[in-house]
C-alpha cells in the first residue's frame, strides 16, 4: 500500500497490489481515476497493529506496482487490454495474493476473466459448469447485469453480464436495478441475490451468501455498497446500505470458510477535503489483507484440536476476542 520499508517490496511481499485508475463510462458524477491514489495516500495513516486479529498484517509484506496506465482508444479496447495485462499480473506474482485498486466497476470483468482463466489453466475442470465454478461475491449497490450502458457493452454497469460465461455470482447489498436486470436474474442461472433491505432484518442472509459461494471465491467491492453517511464519495450513492461491523463481520467469515483467490475495491471518487471516505477504503483492503492470511494460517495448521468440548473458530471468536 502507500507504505514503505522492507515490508513493501516485491521479494517481500505476499501480496501485490495493482492500481488501475480507469475512468470512461462512469454516471452521474465521475472522478474514479483519483480512487487508487486516495487510497494509497490515506492507507500511510492506518495504525498497522489490528486488535480484532491481535496482528499486524502488514508485516506479511505488500507491494504496490505502478499504476497501470490503459489505452483511451475506446472502453472495449482498454478492457481487452486490461485482460491481457492481468492474466500477465497473475503469473508474475504466482504464490501472491492479487489485489486491484479502481477505477471504475468496469475494471473488474476482466479481472474476473483473467482470474477464471488462470484457474482453469491449474485445474481444467474448473470452468466447466459445477460446484468448482469460480464464485464473484459482488458487494455492490447496484447488479451491474446490464448487457450494455450508454452504447458500451464494458461498462461499469455491465461488468457483472460480461462475465456470466465464466463465474457464477452471490451479490449482496443490491438495492437498484433496472427491469432488465430483474430479468436476468430470473432468467439466468448462477445469479444469487441479497437484497439491501434483508441485511437489517438479521444476519441469516450471511448463511445464505455463504451457502450459494462455491469453494473458490473473487471478491469484488464497490464502495457504493456502504451506506452513503460512510462513504459518499463514489459516483451514484444509494441510500440504505451496508454498515462498518456487520459487513467485516461477513467478510471475516467469507475469507475463513472459502478460499478467496483474489478482490479488488472500485469506485471512490474522492471528494476534495473529505478524508474519512478515503480512510475508511484503505482501512476495509488492509482489514481484508487481514482476514487473508488469518485464514491462511488457519488452514495451514489444520483443524483445532477440541479440549474439554467444541472448539471454537476465528470466525466465531466471543466478542472482544481475537
Amino acid at each position: 500500500m502507500g507504505l514503505e520499508g522492507p515490508e513493501a517490496t516485491l521479494e517481500g511481499a505476499q501480496a501485490v497490489i495493482l492500481p488501475v485508475p480507469y475512468e470512461s463510462t462512469t454516471s452521474y458524477s465521475g472522478g474514479t481515476r483519483q480512487g487508487p491514489r486516495a487510497i494509497l495516500e490515506a492507507s500511510r495513516y492506518i495504525e498497522l497493529y489490528d486488535q480484532e486479529l491481535d496482528d499486524e498484517p502488514i508485516r506479511r509484506g505488500v507491494h504496490t506496482l505502478p499504476a497501470l496506465e490503459l489505452t483511451r482508444a475506446g472502453s472495449t479496447e482498454a478492457m481487452a487490454e486490461l485482460e491481457r495485462a492481468y492474466r500477465d499480473f497473475l503469473e508474475g506474482i504466482e504464490g501472491r495474493f492479487p489485489v486491484m485498486l479502481g477505477g471504475e466497476h468496469a475494471v473488474s470483468a476482466p479481472a474476473i476473466r483473467a482470474t477464471a482463466r488462470h484457474l482453469a489453466e491449474q485445474d481444467p475442470a474448473a470452468e466447466a459448469p459445477s460446484p468448482d465454478r469460480l464464485s464473484v461475491l459482488q458487494l455492490d449497490a447496484h447488479a451491474d447485469l446490464r448487457d450494455g450502458y450508454e452504447g458500451a457493452p464494458w461498462s461499469h454497469a455491465s461488468f457483472a453480464y460480461r462475465c456470466l460465461d465464466v463465474a457464477d455470482f452471490v451479490q449482496v447489498g443490491i438495492r437498484a436495478v433496472s427491469s432488465e436486470e430483474v430479468a436476468v436474474m430470473r432468467e439466468r442461472e448462477g445469479i444469487h441475490v441479497v437484497w439491501a433491505d434483508r441485511m437489517w432484518e438479521s444476519d441469516a442472509w450471511m448463511d445464505e451468501a455463504l451457502a450459494a459461494l462455491g469453494p473458490r471465491v473473487y471478491l469484488t467491492v464497490d464502495v457504493d455498497y456502504f451506506d452513503p453517511s460512510l462513504v459518499p464519495s463514489t459516483g451514484t450513492p444509494e441510500p440504505g446500505g451496508g454498515d462498518w461491523y456487520r459487513t467485516l463481520r461477513f467478510l471475516r467469515r467469507v475469507f475463513n470458510e472459502r478460499e478467496v483467490v483474489g478482490m479488488d475495491v472500485v469506485e471512490l471518487a474522492p471528494t476534495p477535503g473529505l478524508h474519512a471516505p478515503d480512510f475508511l477504503v484503505a482501512k476495509l483492503v488492509y482489514k481484508l489483507l487481514g482476514y487473508h492470511w488469518e485464514a491462511v494460517d488457519t488452514r495451514m495448521a489444520g483443524p483445532p484440536e477440541s479440549v474439554g468440548g467444541e472448539g471454537t473458530t476465528p470466525e466465531h471468536s466471543p466478542e472482544g476476542t481475537p
